[in-house]
């Protein structure tokens, strides 16, 4: 069963809600601007947070992971994501320039070091940049780790995942040609970035609904 007597939600775990204290827009290399915020103690301990994705951003509750009074939290949208401009753009946007904007806003606003904590894809970015900086790593706290090697992709597009959540990879591979099914990602990848808007849209939802139905511990319960 997955109800419980006391049912616990994630977000009754974090700390209270809190707004941030500075928001900017980041001009950097490339032709982007960053969007980037802080919150909690300005004189904390100094804490970066990585979103997922990659086209994800950063959110409310993710000011929440931290205690406010004791850390100086930094959130922003990665190139292309949530207020970041110029909006979903795949233009100069690698890995590695997601590296150099981490050191970008480290070095604009002097810190010498710090925390870096990341989720599921900000896990994957959180590890190459500390390979890339290690100097500049207090510590990595890690969540939801998704390192995008093939097992992993296999897993999730290739039909591992499918027989744990059968409804909705069945939704997911709908969409597909049962000629294209043996590689999700490549036909996916052709629809997502064709020229029919339309076309982009559905697929991106349908995509979305697919890595969303993987990202719980339970499944969701239809009675409930």
């Amino acid at each position: 069963m997955h109800k419980t007597a006391t049912p616990k939600r994630a977000s009754d775990l974090l700390y209270p809600s809190i707004g941030p204290f500075d928001t900017r827009l980041i001009k950097v290399q490339g032709g982007h601007r960053i969007y980037m915020e802080q919150c909690g103690n300005p004189k904390g301990l100094p804490v970066v947070v990585l979103h997922g994705g990659p086209g994800g951003g950063c959110s409310p509750a993710m000011r929440r992971f931290f205690d406010p009074e004791v850390y100086r939290i930094f959130l922003f949208d990665q190139r292309g994501c949530g207020r970041s401009t110029p909006h979903a753009s795949i233009e100069n946007n690698t890995t590695w320039d997601l590296v150099r904007d981490i050191e970008a806003i480290r070095k604009m606003l002097d810190i010498d070091a710090w925390i870096v904590f990341g989720g599921s894809w900000g896990a994957t970015l959180a590890l190459v940049y500390a390979e890339a900086h290690p100097e500049r790593v207090r510590h990595l706290v890690l969540r939801g780790v998704f390192l995008g090697t093939p097992d992993e992709l296999d897993w999730f597009y290739g039909g591992g995942a499918g027989q744990f959540w059968p409804d909705e990879w069945k939704k997911f591979t709908a969409l597909i040609p049962e000629s294209e099914r043996g590689d999700m990602i490549a036909a996916y990848h052709r629809r997502l970035f064709g020229p029919d808007r339309e076309a982009q849209v559905r697929y991106a939802r349908a995509w979305s609904e697919w890595e969303n139905a993987l990202a719980v511990l339970e499944p969701r319960d239809s009675a409930g």
